[in-house]
């Protein structure tokens, strides 16, 4: 049979039959190559009911038991439930492993994993010319192919003979496999995405002996599930083993990795586990006052199983009254912290002006996604950089830092609690939906290193004024009830010691300049700016946030081509690092992509008058790091 071949149904209920008894891991039953690679690029695509974020998240760690590195791209669709086959129910997971570090998810997939038409069609241009297309042709019926506008089957009619197509039929092989199940053939219907995944942890040459363990665990109280999912993972497993289709089995080269423990880690985990550690430093309870919102209510979700560390999670009825809880509770002695998304920052603008004229000490954590209005809201975007640092009325600074990946967000969480609590002051952390939902390896940091995070309150009434400052401009953080330290807060204007409401001018100005200069001073704090590459030269490249590894990759690439370019990375975006101006003034050409219309670009036009290049890109989609690189060949 051919690579492309048609598989019968009599091999359907043979081969599946085979599946559901063979061992898991067994050998081979004939000769078959084995592909050495140094990365893949993996994509499951298919209905937003047919489980590929689950199926891609499970394959993620079965890659990241083996030790490679990977970094992962899950793109959900906007709709809660679109109708079913239709495109904007097209529901994606890509993942990119090697042998080495890996800075995205990838550019273009080396196999794409089809579970229907739709899925086919929004993808197809994507994928590598030659690469592997697995297409479950049990879902391509007239029905499906209408859905997604096509006029014919592509499957049949040639028009991917520039592919290395599979035609299986998952849906009958799983169907198959479960035949004695005593489950509903919606319920059976629900267990393929073991079935692919099992044909591709075997084509990939991965084990599934954890995964197995990892199902009884998911399923411990419905073991009838338990059984029908492991017995379709092994099916699959089964039928990539033996099935002739395949000339081969792909290995990509073992990783060198640094010595320590890994785990796998989502950005909104990472962020999570940050503000927890942040807590346990300080030794100070946390609270997160917060309505749910897509990308970020998954930090609610991990902080309310985390109970027992001191956390005190609320779940709102709106976004107002999440971070009008948080303030209180911050007023009241706690680390606040409250999440959300663009929208929600939007309704939390008026009470971030209170945390500022109050001089509490709160986090707001903005997980960005498109927009405006509701916008794209599974999307990845970076356009929140402006409201995030001027979208307050009057004179109302606020530091704001960013993190740069997944595994970044525990240091950025950590950092930003350190700042609230020194300078007595509102931070914003900045992550995007891109880096919210994707994973990658974390080494888990040996807790004595990390940062500390120092509170003090104070308790001495001799002398106390509310708004005394110290060497930092901080205010005393107070808590309610200590003797003889009553004092008042409130959104109006305070006298610059007592606290007491004022409508001096004068007083207005100074309070004024004075919340800006303790702002502005955070960056005494801002540690010496890192540049990868040369320290002087022709081009630089400077970004924020999750373009982070795709800049990273690209400047390598670059690199290897003979290009002299550099390139800076920025978590603190309010105030700016004081050595970058100096920086920018090395290079003859500063490039800065953004997945927004320039917001960063007009932010260094603005502080330091450099005549940057913008790089812009609103799709709700990350950069390709040939989109980079191509634009670096250009000004290099």
């Amino acid at each position: 049979m051919s690579e492309a071949g048609y598989t019968s149904e009599a091999e359907v209920d043979s081969r599946a039959a085979c599946g559901s008894t063979q061992a898991a891991g067994a050998s081979s039953v004939r000769a078959r190559a084995v592909e050495a690679l140094d990365s893949v690029v993996i994509r499951f695509v298919g209905d937003s009911g047919d489980g590929m974020q689950l199926t891609g998240s499970e394959f993620s760690k079965a890659v990241a038991k083996a030790g490679h590195g990977f970094a992962t791209h899950p793109d959900y669709p906007s709709e809660i439930r679109a109708p079913t086959g239709t495109l904007f129910g097209v529901s994606g997971y890509q993942i990119q492993y090697g042998a080495r570090q890996v800075f995205t998810s990838g550019d273009a997939p080396d196999a794409l994993v089809a579970m229907n038409p739709a899925a086919l069609k929004t993808n197809l241009a994507d994928v590598k010319h030659g690469g592997i297309i697995i297409a479950n042709t049990g879902a391509f019926a007239d029905t499906n192919l209408a859905k997604a506008g096509y006029t014919s089957n592509p499957l049949e009619d040639g028009s991917l003979d520039g592919y290395r197509l599979f035609r299986i039929d998952i849906s009958a092989l799983t169907a198959a496999a479960l035949r004695d199940s005593g489950l509903s053939k919606k319920e059976v219907g629900r267990c393929k995405n073991y079935f692919a995944l099992g044909l591709m942890l075997c084509l990939y040459g991965r084990p599934i002996d954890d995964e197995i363990a990892d199902i009884y665990e998911k399923f411990a109280k419905k073991p009838e599930f338990a059984d029908a999912n492991v017995n379709a993972l092994r099916a699959g497993f089964a039928y990539a083993d033996a099935a002739e289709i395949f000339a081969a089995t792909y290995q990509v080269r073992e990783a060198a990795a640094k010595p320590g423990i890994y785990r796998s880690i989502t950005g909104n985990h990472a962020a999570a586990l940050g503000f927890v550690a942040a807590s346990e430093s300080s030794g100070v309870g946390l609270f997160l006052g917060s309505y749910p919102i897509t990308p970020a209510t998954d930090i609610l979700h991990e902080l309310s199983a985390l109970k027992h560390f001191n956390v005190t999670t609320y779940q709102a009825e709106d976004e107002i009254a999440g971070i009008c809880s948080t303030i209180g509770a911050a007023y009241g002695g706690a680390l606040g912290l409250t999440t959300t998304s663009g929208p929600g920052m939007a309704l939390k603008t008026e009470a971030m002006g209170l945390a500022v004229m109050l001089e509490l000490p709160l986090v707001i954590v903005n997980v960005q996604r498109g927009g405006p209005s509701t916008g794209l809201p599974t999307k990845i975007e970076q356009s929140d950089l402006l409201q995030a640092i001027y979208g307050r009325n009057g004179e109302c600074p606020i530091p704001v830092i960013a993190a740069r990946s997944p595994a970044d967000c525990f240091d950025c969480a950590i950092e930003a609690f350190r700042i609230a609590v020194k300078y007595m002051t509102p931070v914003i952390l900045l992550t995007d939906g891109g880096i919210a939902n994707a994973a990658e390896p974390w080494r888990i940091p040996d807790v004595a290193s990390l940062p500390k995070v120092e509170v003090s309150y104070r308790t001495d009434p001799e002398g106390f004024q509310p708004y005394a400052r110290d060497e930092n401009l901080a205010r005393a953080w107070v808590r309610p009830g200590t003797p003889g330290m009553e004092h008042r807060v409130g959104g109006l204007e305070k006298d610059f010691l007592t606290g007491n409401i004022s409508h001096d001018p004068l007083n207005h100005q100074r309070m004024v300049d004075v919340r800006a200069a303790k702002v502005a001073g955070t960056a005494q704090d801002i540690p010496p700016t890192t540049v990868e590459g040369p320290a002087s030269g022709d081009l630089l490249v400077i970004g924020w946030g999750s373009t982070y590894g795709t800049i990273a990759q690209a400047r390598e690439k670059a690199e290897a081509d003979g290009r002299s370019v550099a390139h800076v990375h920025l978590r603190h975006l309010n105030p700016l690092p004081p050595d970058l101006g100096d920086l920018l003034a090395r290079y003859k050409t500063v490039l800065v992509p953004e997945l927004n219309m320039g917001q960063l670009s007009k932010l260094l036009r603005e502080r330091y008058l450099c005549d940057v290049v913008p790089l812009n890109k609103v799709q709700g989609k990350p950069f390709k790091v040939s989109e980079i690189h191509d634009r670096i060949l250009e000004l290099s």
